[in-house]
């Protein structure tokens, strides 16, 4: 009889294994499900496990791959993945080997999330300058989330045990659907003309992108950025990054870590109050003692007990003063007696009545030189106006009259100087000194002449 051989549990997995692995159809399988039960160790690896309504798998993706997600893989997210399906040694059980992974139905989301997150960056919405401090000590604080949520209940609570005497206000909203949007712009708009908040609260639990979706909304994260007062949000879990994070002043991981960052507790209020109060009194006590210091010192000291001492100084820098002032002071007067004499001296130099007489002599003597110059100049243009006379009398034509001459003259009162420019029959005037005869050319005769007319 043979003997039978039994394999070992380790011998007869890896068996499965190898068969597993050596089957082409469980390599690169393309699945879609939704995670559950997702953990996240230290090691940067993903444990979750894969459903749907019927069955589930387990499944892991190492760090090399999951590294390069573009996205934070949560419970209740339906994914679409690539993996290897083998067999885990361990525990004799097949699970998946996650390749890669991404949103099932939300790439869309995705990227318009990235495309808003970029648009609102660069117009500088987000930036860490127009960023504002939470006030220290709130006495208003407003609540924009839904009204039977956990999250006002741990705002709540974390408020009144933390600093009991702020008030909490709540401005209730849909936080998710298409009637959020619409739902959280009225509740800011209706907070925002609160006069008395201080800060300003607003958020939602966790959930997948879409659940979260109208918290990336860009009219909500422009309305969170323009809030009159400090906005902490506090939106889905730690791992959860909305828009609204980004446009609010201070972004929270969850919920009750919002209410923590909004108000101070008490108890570290009056600790420190307590502080400051023995501070206070060491420092006016050590202040007391020193001014007690200062007037024994002061008392002590020769001021109080000889005065005199104190004056006496004084009195003989006064006296020196004195002395000086008087010296300074004939010296003084003195300067201006000099100066005194010198202003008569000069006054009377400049004397109006001395002026007037030199003027009067200077113009008597302007006047006979003025007299002089026109005589002299009179008599000079007679004397030429008697010879420009005498030459004018000699060359006038009425001069040459006198001795028997005449001046003929055409019918154009033109002077006729040559016998050439007259025939026979031409009206003439002859101009004699004491009559004008008008005659008419009868006969001409030609002279013989030298050549010149």
């Amino acid at each position: 009889m043979s003997e039978v051989r039994y394999l070992t549990v380790s011998a007869l997995t890896k068996y499965i294994k190898r068969k597993f692995d050596a089957d082409p159809h469980l390599s690169n399988v393309l699945i879609k499900g939704e995670i559950s039960n997702l953990k996240q160790p230290g090691s940067g690896h993903l444990y979750f496990t894969l459903k749907d309504q019927k069955t589930r798998i387990s499944a892991v993706m190492f760090s090399s791959a999951a590294g390069s997600l573009k996205f934070q893989p949560e419970n209740g997210m339906e994914i679409l993945l690539s993996a290897d399906v083998s067999v885990f040694e361990a525990s004799g059980q097949y699970q998946l080997y996650v390749k890669k992974m991404e949103p099932d139905g939300v790439g869309a989301l995705y990227l318009a999330y990235e495309q808003l997150k970029e648009k609102l960056s660069k117009e500088g919405l987000f930036d860490q300058s127009k960023k504002r401090s939470l006030p220290a000590f709130p006495e208003h604080i407003g609540v924009i989330t839904s009204a039977t949520g956990a999250v006002i209940k741990d705002i709540l609570t974390t408020a009144q045990r933390r600093y009991p005497i702020a008030s909490i206000r709540l401005y209730p909203c849909s936080v998710q659907g298409e009637k959020a949007v619409p739902s959280i712009l009225a509740s800011l708009k209706e907070a925002g003309e609160d006069q008395l908040l201080d800060v300003l609260i607003i958020g939602r639990g966790g959930g997948s992108i879409e659940e979260l979706w109208a918290f990336n909304d860009e009219q909500v994260a422009r309305e969170i950025a323009a809030f009159p007062v400090p906005v902490i949000s506090a939106v889905g879990h730690e791992t959860d990054v909305t828009i609204a994070d980004f446009a609010a002043d201070l972004r929270a991981p969850t919920p009750t870590a919002a209410a923590e960052m909004a108000v101070p507790h008490i108890e570290e209020v009056l600790e420190r109050i307590m502080r400051l109060e023995v501070r206070s009194h060491r420092a006016v006590n050590q202040l007391i003692e020193f001014q007690k210091q200062k007037l024994k010192q002061n008392t002590d000291s020769m001021v109080f007990k000889k005065p005199q001492k104190l004056v006496e100084p004084h009195a003989q820098y006064l006296d020196r003063l004195d002395e000086r002032l008087n010296r300074e002071s004939a010296a003084v007067i003195q300067q201006a007696a000099i100066k005194r004499e010198r202003l008569q001296e000069r006054l009377f130099r400049l004397n109006p009545a001395s002026q007037i007489e030199r003027k009067k002599n200077s113009l008597h003597r302007l006047t006979e030189r003025l007299a002089n110059t026109t005589t002299k100049k009179v008599n000079m243009n007679k004397q030429r106006f008697i010879q420009a006379s005498a030459s004018l009398e000699a060359l006038s034509p009425l001069k040459i009259m006198n001795r028997g001459y005449s001046l003929i003259y055409d019918d154009s009162n033109e002077l006729i100087k040559t016998g050439r420019h007259v025939k026979p029959g031409d009206k003439i005037t002859v101009s004699m000194q004491t009559a004008d005869l008008h005659c008419t050319v009868n006969q001409k005769m030609e002279r013989e002449t030298d050549g010149k007319e």
